[in-house]
């Protein structure tokens, strides 16, 4: 449970920092570019700054989502002491 939890705090600290510092970023893009030059710089023909928030953000939700999920399915695979097995008991006339 621990584990899960430090992963679970890394997960969101990462977020956190992607949101934040594309924030920054753009600030300063802002700040020590002009404006214009931040609508000219595009990427897949939208202004970067609409992109980092728009698009990127959401996508690097998505990317630490299958990456928690990939860790989960590791961890629980290896760590099968807590999980239920039923095992099925054969029928009187069959062999075990």
């Amino acid at each position: 449970m621990k584990s899960e939890t430090r992963v679970i705090k890394l997960i969101l600290i990462s977020w956190l920092t992607a949101i934040v510092g594309l924030q920054i970023y753009i600030y300063l893009l802002e700040r020590n570019y002009s404006e214009l030059l931040l609508n000219e710089l595009t990427v897949f023909n939208l202004p970067v700054h609409f992109w980092l928030t728009g698009q990127f953000l959401p996508l690097w939700f998505i990317v630490l989502c299958v990456l928690f999920n990939l860790w989960m399915d590791r961890h629980t695979s290896n760590n099968l002491e807590g999980t239920l097995r039923f095992r099925v008991r054969p029928l009187s006339g069959e062999k075990e």
